[in-house]
């Protein structure tokens, strides 16, 4: 079987993965609006293929806390994904949810943690639905797990991944918001052979 990593994609895969980028974002942002009631708009997103070692860089400074939910992804395709927020952005999106004031801004409970990872577990969703419907692939996440912490702590998580997978990443920035931008991370890693899975459902040979 072939070594499939993304730094092999061609053009047209690119292009692909930009559409699942949009649809994604576009599904994300409609389902968070629809839980907050808010009414959002959506940044075009940004998508691009990069090393573990571009990625760290791409995202934040290594010691600012973030908020990250990580799955792993079972069934047609198999990998993990991992969606990052900034911590204004999580307790923006906890406030709203929770009917606080925005300026509440003391450490997340039990329970914000549970919204927080909800609200991850929907935008997630949002980009795997996107996968599957382009794919007509059955993809099923596991229970999300959220951890706080700075920015090279939660990225050591796909970094253990990259070790058994390859050596990129698909990552999609996306934005989003009313007043207050919202901003956040979305990074997929499929195991090699997801890869070839994807390429072929896609009609794209390499």
């Amino acid at each position: 079987m072939a070594n499939y990593s993304l730094e092999h994609v061609n053009d047209m895969y690119v292009d692909v993965l930009k559409e699942l980028g949009n649809i994604g974002a576009g599904n994300a942002t409609t389902a968070i609006a629809q839980m907050l009631g808010l009414r959002l708009m959506m940044e075009v997103p940004r998508v691009k293929l990069l090393t573990f070692q571009e990625l760290g860089g791409a995202i934040w400074e290594e010691e600012e806390t973030v908020a990250g939910i990580f799955l792993e992804l079972n069934n047609d395709i198999k990998g993990s994904m991992m969606f990052l927020l900034n911590m204004d952005s999580a307790h923006y999106l906890v406030n709203h949810l929770m009917c606080r004031d925005q300026e509440y801004n003391e450490p997340f409970d039990e329970m914000d943690a549970s919204a927080l990872k909800e609200i991850g577990n929907i935008i997630s969703g949002s980009y795997l639905s996107a996968l599957s419907s382009m794919t007509q692939m059955v993809i099923t996440p596991s229970v999300p797990f959220l951890a706080i912490d700075m920015a090279a702590a939660i990225l050591s998580v796909p970094a253990i991944q990259f070790g058994q997978y390859g050596d990129n990443a698909l990552l999609i920035e996306t934005e989003f918001g009313d007043d207050i931008k919202i901003k956040g991370y979305f990074i997929l890693m499929p195991e090699p052979d997801s890869y070839e899975k994807i390429l072929g459902a896609l009609g794209i040979q390499m």
